[in-house]
This record gives structure tokens, C-alpha cells and sequence, in this order.
């Protein structure tokens, strides 16, 4: 998600420095967004001057404490893991200018919980992606209890920039997408654990039968199964019974077949 979020911001003309603990990783975006940047003049989709000007844009770093110092919208996309995003914000607000807005791109966590880890609360808001980001076109923005209107409006108008359109969302678990998602991905889980159809078979009908771009089982995979296994336990302990996650689910996530980041998921990735 990060690199992703990196590629539309440096496309929409925002110098943009991508932040990881792993050079290996920065690499890989380093990769991302050439590889991405060319298929996107192949196709006619941003000019060859454009490329030029969105790689030039993009810088990446290993050092949050640096970044965080020259920073005026910092979008965190680490994993969905309160303990990691609490360090984040707390190493970035010490060290950020007092205007610089926080945005996170949780989806299941609240942004007033978020905002508590700051001293900038009225600056934190969700700024909610979907991957992948240079193709998918919504934003959640959903404010936390002491969210401003002025911290909204700026992230509304970042995302716009970014070619996106928005919602605003009043701050509840899951949001909106992520509940609806989490129960259509884990009801997946639970047909292919039942031998209802084959992996291929769900994703197809909910592609062909209900015009969705993507099957539940391949999202999956895209966004990471731990990924997808940490929002539903969220959401379990949050709104009840219906999240509780799928056996099958836990029992890939155990075995380390997290999807494309592992090579394989559902499905099995060169």
C-alpha cells in the first residue's frame, strides 16, 4: 500500500519520500514504480514526460525521524497492528512541524485512537486507500472526535489532487468498505473451507455474477491474508459474532501463506 500511495502522490506532482525499515523493500518500490510508470506510457495512460517528472518526485528512506522533520502530510500505511502504528506516530509527531497534518490509512483502527498517540490530535484523520492505489479511485476519509474541519478539507483536497474521489465517514468500526469487504472475503473463506466450488469457481461467480473487478480469494491474496486476518479479529471483537474469521483463514496465515508477498496464498505466484 505505501508504494502505492507514493506512486499517485509524486504522479499527481507532490515530492513524495517513501519510509521503510527495509532497504530490500525500498528497492522492490524502486522497481514498482518504474515498472508501473512504464506500462502506464505503454498505454497511453501518462505521457513519457510525466514518467519522467513522477520518478523524479520520488525519493525513499530508511531514516522516519528525517522524513518526518520536512514532512506537510504524512500518510502512514504500516501494517494493521496498533502497537507498530503507535510507534510510528509517536516517533513522527516529535519531530514533524507543528502544521504538518497525520493521515493514516488504517482500516479497521479508530482515528481518535490514532489521534491519542500525538500531540496533534485535531491534525489525525484515516485517509483510507484501496489497492491497487494508482487504479482504484475512492478514498475514505473518516475524521476521529477531535478531528478539524480544516484537517479534512486538506486531505480532501490532496486526494482530489491525486485523481481520487472521496467520502467522509463518521467513525465506526470498519468504516464502510472495510466491513462489507471483511464479510465478503471471510464468507469466501468459509465456501472454499465447506468444498461449496473450487478457489477459481468463487471468484469467478463474484466477478462474473455480481461485476466485481476482483474475487474475494484473489483480494485476499493481494492484500495480504495476515492482513486480512488482523481486520477481521478487529472486527470480531469490535461488532460481533458474524467476523468471526474463518478457520481455514487462521490456519493459512499459521502456515505462512500470507499470498503474493509469500508467493502464495490461495493461489500460487512466480
Amino acid at each position: 500500500m505505501g508504494r502505492g500511495i507514493a506512486y499517485v502522490s509524486a504522479l499527481a506532482g507532490f515530492s513524495t519520500t517513501l519510509v521503510d525499515v527495509s532497504n530490500t523493500q525500498l528497492e522492490d518500490a524502486e522497481n514498482f514504480f518504474e515498472k508501473t510508470a512504464n506500462k502506464g506510457v505503454d498505454l497511453g495512460k501518462i505521457t513519457l514526460e510525466r514518467k519522467i517528472e513522477l520518478l523524479k518526485n520520488i525519493s525513499t528512506s530508511t531514516n522516519l525521524e528525517e522524513v518526518s522533520g520536512y514532512t506537510d502530510l504524512l500518510i502512514e500505511a504500516v501494517p494493521e497492528k496498533r502497537d507498530l502504528k503507535k510507534k510510528v506516530m509517536e516517533i513522527a509527531d516529535q519531530v514533524a512541524p507543528k502544521h504538518t497534518i497525520f493521515a493514516t490509512n488504517t482500516s479497521t483502527i479508530s482515528p481518535t485512537e490514532i489521534g491519542s498517540f500525538t500531540n496533534r490530535p485535531s491534525k489525525v484523520a484515516v485517509m483510507h486507500f484501496f489497492n491497487p492505489v494508482h487504479r482504484m479511485p475512492l478514498v475514505e476519509i473518516v475524521r476521529g472526535l477531535e478531528t478539524s474541519d480544516e484537517t479534512v478539507s486538506e486531505i480532501r483536497e490532496a486526494a482530489e489532487k491525486m485523481g481520487k474521489e472521496t467520502v467522509e465517514v463518521n467513525e465506526f468500526p470498519g468504516f464502510v468498505t472495510s466491513r462489507i469487504s471483511a464479510l465478503i472475503g471471510n464468507e469466501a473463506f468459509y465456501m472454499l473451507q465447506e468444498g461449496v466450488a473450487e478457489a477459481k469457481d468463487i471468484d469467478k461467480a463474484i466477478k462474473l455474477g455480481l461485476n466485481f473487478p476482483m474475487g474475494p480469494l484473489e483480494l485476499g491474496d493481494l492484500v495480504g491474508l495476515d492482513t486480512r486476518l488482523n481486520n477481521l479479529k478487529y472486527l470480531h471483537r469490535t461488532l460481533g459474532e458474524k467476523y468471526r474469521p474463518a478457520p481455514l483463514l487462521e490456519q493459512m496465515v499459521q502456515a505462512g501463506r500470507l499470498g503474493r508477498k509469500t508467493n502464495q496464498g490461495i493461489y500460487k505466484y512466480d
